[in-house]
């Protein structure tokens, strides 16, 4: 399958990998590259030694590389960092990307920008992002409210009208061959997919949680800002977090001023449930397409479902 998200990014297959933070490593971004799609390495809140070692793990892969934006303009050296290792793309989400874009496209990268809602959208056209991931509220992750379904025509749409060189991409619930055929189908170019290589062999998320997510449904998961409290991260207002639902959040979401008052007891104790990549006491985080979701496999082989899967889809549409 061509797209103009093919062509821009020079891969076989429109399909891209979210930086997910502590998740996207170098081997995992290495081996969706190597299998014809685009990896990125996730940023994250900006450790230092996380990204030297990730950018180390790809190799010679050719990668990408995303953050988290608010957080990254706490220390615009990480960026310079990443930048030094002459990435395929940078993608910036959450925050304005307007005072980072003139260096990523200077370095050679192509720019995306991750939006939640239109707003977001017109900033990153303006700021010049080359290509918009309009994210749904299905993905894991942080995100917003709007639904994939009609978020992504309409970004389609007004870019079509306003910013027409500028190319749409589908995120949130997307994790096999009918989601990225759909995608097509509504406007965007491809895909950026999170969850199902969040479950990926090379993945960084502890092996419990991903024993754990690949048994999930889609109803196993909700918004919540629980799981920013305990890892004490002051995310900016109209954001939450899709989480697997455990026993953690069945004791706190909701209650989020009731648990920053227990920090003290209950951050020790979320922090060794993590290590211990216990399920129940520390957050999964995946989207709801985890339901589609049903086993740990090599990246590379799921690039390959996905393509084959909407090629199919899409051919079986022609015939019909």
């Amino acid at each position: 399958m061509k797209t103009r998200l093919t062509e821009k990014l020079a891969i076989d297959h429109p399909i891209i990998a979210a930086p997910m933070a502590g998740t996207s490593g170098g081997a995992l971004a290495a081996a969706v590259s190597n299998a014809g799609a685009m990896g990125l390495i996730g940023g994250g809140y900006g450790q230092r030694e996380f990204l030297e070692a990730a950018f180390r793990d790809a190799g010679n892969a050719r990668i990408g590389c995303g953050f988290i934006t608010w957080s990254m303009a706490k220390n615009e050296a990480l960026l310079d960092l990443a930048l030094s290792h002459r990435p395929a793309a940078m993608m910036l989400s959450f925050g304005d990307p307007a005072p980072f874009a003139r260096k990523i496209r200077d370095a050679g990268a192509v720019f995306i920008c991750q939006c939640q809602n239109l707003d977001h959208v017109r900033t990153a056209v303006d700021s010049g992002a080359e290509i918009i991931v309009a994210q749904g509220t299905e993905g894991g992750g942080h995100g917003a409210t709007r639904g994939t379904m009609s978020f992504v025509p309409e970004v389609a749409d007004h870019l079509a009208r306003n910013a027409p060189d500028v190319i749409p991409v589908a995120a949130g619930g997307i994790a096999d061959g009918r989601g990225l055929a759909a995608a097509l189908m509504l406007g965007a170019e491809g895909a950026l997919i999170g969850t199902r290589f969040w479950a990926a062999a090379e993945s960084l998320a502890p092996k419990g949680h991903r024993e754990a997510g690949v048994s999930a449904s889609g109803d196993d998961t909700l918004r919540t800002n629980s799981i920013d409290v305990i890892r004490q991260l002051d995310w900016p207002p109209g954001y939450t977090i899709r989480v697997g639902r455990n026993g953690f959040t069945d004791r706190w979401h909701g209650k989020e001023e009731a648990l920053r008052g227990a920090l003290v007891v209950e951050v020790p104790r979320y922090q060794a449930a993590v290590a211990a990549g216990d399920p129940v006491n520390s957050a999964p985080i995946f989207g709801e397409a985890i339901g589609m979701v049903h086993a740990i496999e090599p990246a590379g082989e799921i690039v390959r479902a996905i393509a084959e899967g909407a090629a199919a889809a899409l051919g079986r549409r022609r015939r019909g």
